[in-house]
């Protein structure tokens, strides 16, 4: 059992790795849906078949799925980098204190406390995972919210096209 647990997850740090070094981005979302299969072996591993099926059902059918379509909405050729210099600075500056506000608040009141092991395996029922999620994970499931609302905005800011030199910008 231990061999299967860490041949998982060499696998998924393998593919995770994937995801970092790849240039081409739909080879990067394929990395990204191995690698949440490979932590979808784990939770099985653990007794959590619940978690592992949410993590393929959400995660690895539905956001990876809206990966490769943002990623062909994009038409990105990944030889022209996003010039950054024509966001407004004050954006920027929003943005800046958004995330460290968010990284304050993880330090200040997210201490998490260690579960306990005499209780059945997290995500063996689905009313104690509703209950661990809405009272135990609240703030890493607020902080990860937030992470993927910052990536949507960047998404949009990527998509938007920028005016070349001398051109009026589209309104």
């Amino acid at each position: 059992m231990i061999f299967l647990f860490n041949l998982l997850a060499l696998f998924t740090v393998i593919c995770a790795v994937g995801v970092v070094v790849s240039k081409n981005t739909v080879n990067g979302a394929m990395c990204l849906l191995l690698s949440l299969v490979g932590v979808a072996g784990l939770f099985v591993g653990l007794n959590a078949y619940l978690l592992a099926f949410l993590l393929l059902l959400v995660y690895a059918g539905a956001v990876v799925a809206l990966f490769l379509f943002i990623v062909m909405l994009l038409d990105t050729k990944g030889d022209e980098k996003p010039r950054l210099a024509k966001i407004p600075l004050v954006a920027r500056g929003l943005a800046l204190a958004l995330v460290l506000a968010g990284i304050a608040s993880f330090y200040a009141q997210g201490r998490l406390t260690t579960p306990d092991t005499a209780a059945p395996a997290l995500g063996s029922s689905l009313k104690l995972y509703a209950y661990q999620l809405f009272t135990t994970y609240l703030l890493p499931v607020q902080v990860m919210g937030f992470l993927l609302l910052i990536a949507m905005i960047g998404v949009i800011v990527v998509s938007r096209r920028l005016p070349a030199e001398g051109e009026q910008p589209n309104r």
